[in-house]
C-alpha cells in the first residue's frame, strides 16, 4: 500500500489505522512531489492499494486538480493501483469525475473517519482481489494454449544460467525497484550489488545485497525520501549512531552509514533465519517462549546499558541467528533514557507499532527502560497464545486498551505465566519489573519449575 499526501501528520494518521486494519500489508509513504517521479518511474505492479490526498478542484476542468491529473496518469498505466482519494476540497461534480477516472472511492478528507476508512480499504481489497483472481486465470489459459501448440521440445543439453539470472545471483538494481535507481541507470549505491528486497517499512526499503568490500552478503537498509539537510541529523543516521555504542550479538551490528545521490543508506548484518514474528506464527513451545523472553531482556539490558530506550520493541524487530539466539534491529526511534519523551509529545503524531505501546507511550508522556519492558509483556502474551491481547477497529481502540483496557489474562493452562505477564504489563510503570535482570530471573525460575515438572511426568 502506499500513502501519498504533503500533511505528514495525515499520513502518519492514515498509516496507523492500515496498521490495525491490514497489519500484515507493507505501507509506504510519498510526498505528492516524489509521487510525481513515482508515476513517471515505476510500472504500478509494486503497489496493490495507492491512497491518494491532494486537491481534486472544484470543477472536471479546474486546473487546480491536482488529483483528476494524477488519476489520468494512473489510468494511462499498463498496472495501476486500486485507488482510494481523499480530497482536501472538490464536490459532487469532481468526485463523480475521480470515479470515471478509476478510484475506487473518493472521501472529502474532512469527512474520513477510522470507520469510513475500514469500509472503504476493504472495498478496494476486494478489487485488488477480483483483479489478481483474473490475471491468473488469464495467464493459466495463455500456458495451456501454449502447451497445446508448443512443438516437442529437442533433447540438446540445458544452457548455461545467464550471469544475475541464476539462483543467488545479483539482481540488477533497476529490477528490484525504479523508484530507488539512479538517474543514469547505475547501481544506486556504489559498493553493494541488489539482489532483492527482502523488507519494507513506511521510511525505508531492506535489501539483501552483495557487499563489494566485504565480500558477503549484507542488509542494507535504504531511505525512501531524499536527505533534508535543513531537518539535522536523519533518521538512518540517528540508527547509526545508536547502534555503534552498543556492541554485543544481541544487537545486529551495523557496517556502515552513507549518503549517495541525496538518499541515505545503511548496511548491516544479515539474518537469514529470519525474525520472531514468522517464528510465531509456525507456533512455540511455551519453554521456547520463556528462552526467548530470557533473551530479548538480556538484549534489552545492553540497550538500556548504552543508555536508550528502543521504543519500537515487536517480533519483526527481533531477529533469530542461526543458533536461535535473538538480535535486536531497528534502532531508528531510540531516544536517551534521559529525558526522553515520545514522538507524540514532539510533534502530535504518534511513531511505533500501536499494538506494542506501552500506555505512557500512548499518552505522550517520558518513557524509560519500563516502556520497553511493557512491549516484551506484550510479546510474551503473542508467544503464548498466537494472538494479541489488545486488538480493534482502529489505532485508537487499541491504544485505549493499552492506557485503561483490562489487563490482558492467560488461558487456564497457561496460568503459571499469569504473574510474569502481570507485572511486565502493568498500566503503572512502577509496579512493572525495575530491570531487565529482574526479568531474567524471574523467566528462568519458571522455566526451571517447568522443567522439573516435565521431568516428574516422564518419571
Amino acid at each position: 500500500m502506499l500513502i501519498v499526501d504533503d500533511d505528514s501528520q495525515y499520513k502518519e494518521w492514515l498509516r496507523h489505522h492500515l496498521d490495525v486494519i491490514c497489519p500484515q500489508a507493507s505501507v509506504s509513504m510519498l510526498d505528492l512531489s516524489e509521487f510525481e517521479r513515482w508515476c513517471t518511474s515505476v510500472s504500478g505492479r509494486d503497489c496493490d492499494l495507492l491512497l491518494l490526498g491532494c486537491k481534486f478542484g472544484h470543477s472536471p476542468e479546474d486546473p487546480e486538480s491536482q488529483g483528476l491529473s494524477l488519476l489520468r496518469r494512473l489510468r494511462d498505466q499498463p498496472a495501476a493501483p486500486a485507488v482510494l482519494a481523499f480530497a482536501d476540497d472538490g464536490n459532487e461534480l469532481t468526485a463523480v469525475r475521480a470515479l470515471q477516472l478509476g478510484a475506487v472511492d473518493y472521501l472529502p478528507k474532512r469527512l474520513l473517519t477510522p470507520e469510513r476508512l475500514g469500509t472503504s480499504i476493504r472495498v478496494a481489497l476486494r478489487r485488488v482481489e477480483r483483479r489478481v483472481a483474473r490475471r491468473l486465470a488469464s495467464l493459466a489459459h495463455l500456458a495451456q494454449d501454449r502447451a497445446r501448440t508448443a512443438p516437442p521440445a529437442p533433447d540438446v543439453p540445458e544452457p548455461s544460467p545467464t550471469p544475475g539470472a541464476a539462483a543467488g545471483e545479483a539482481l540488477p538494481a533497476q529490477g528490484v525497484m525504479a523508484l530507488l535507481t539512479a538517474p543514469n541507470g547505475e547501481e544506486f549505491i556504489p559498493g553493494y550489488t541488489l539482489r532483492l528486497k527482502i523488507g519494507e517499512s513506511e521510511k525505508a526499503v531492506v535489501y539483501l545485497a552483495m557487499s563489494t568490500a566485504r565480500g558477503h552478503n549484507v542488509a542494507l537498509k535504504v531511505a525512501k525520501t531524499l536527505r533534508d539537510e535543513a531537518a539535522g541529523r536523519q533518521f538512518l543516521e540517528r540508527e547509526y549512531t545508536a547502534v555503534l555504542t552498543l556492541k554485543s550479538p544481541l544487537v545486529a551490528e551495523i557496517y556502515d552509514y552513507g549518503v549517495h545521490a541525496g538518499f541515505e543508506y545503511l548496511a548491516m548484518e544479515y539474518l537469514p533465519r529470519g525474525d520472531l514474528k514468522a517464528r510465531i506464527q509456525r507456533g512455540l513451545t511455551e519453554e521456547e517462549a520463556l528462552g526467548y523472553v530470557q533473551q530479548i531482556a538480556a538484549a534489552l539490558q545492553v540497550v538500556h546499558q548504552g543508555g536508550l530506550v528502543h521504543r519500537d520493541l515487536k517480533p519483526p524487530n527481533v531477529m533469530l541467528r542461526e543458533n536461535d539466539s535473538v538480535a535486536l534491529i531497528d534502532f531508528g526511534l531510540a531516544r536517551p533514557l534521559e529525558g526522553g519523551t515520545s514522538s507524540l509529545a514532539q510533534t502530535g503524531v504518534l511513531l511505533g507499532s500501536p499494538y506494542y505501546m506501552s500506555p505512557e507511550q500512548a499518552l505522550g508522556e517520558q518513557l524509560d527502560a519500563r516502556s520497553d519492558f511493557y512491549s516484551l509483556g506484550i510479546i510474551l502474551y503473542e508467544m503464548l497464545t498466537g494472538q494479541k491481547p489488545y486488538t480493534g477497529g482502529t489505532a485508537l481502540d487499541v491504544l485505549q486498551q493499552h492506557v485503561s483496557g483490562v489487563p490482558p489474562q492467560l488461558p487456564p493452562d497457561l496460568s503459571r505465566y499469569q504473574p510474569l505477564l502481570t507485572r511486565l504489563l502493568a498500566k503503572n510503570r512502577g509496579e512493572r519489573f525495575a530491570s531487565a535482570a529482574e526479568i531474567i530471573a524471574a523467566a528462568a525460575e519458571l522455566a526451571a519449575g517447568f522443567a522439573a515438572e516435565t521431568q516428574s511426568s516422564a518419571a
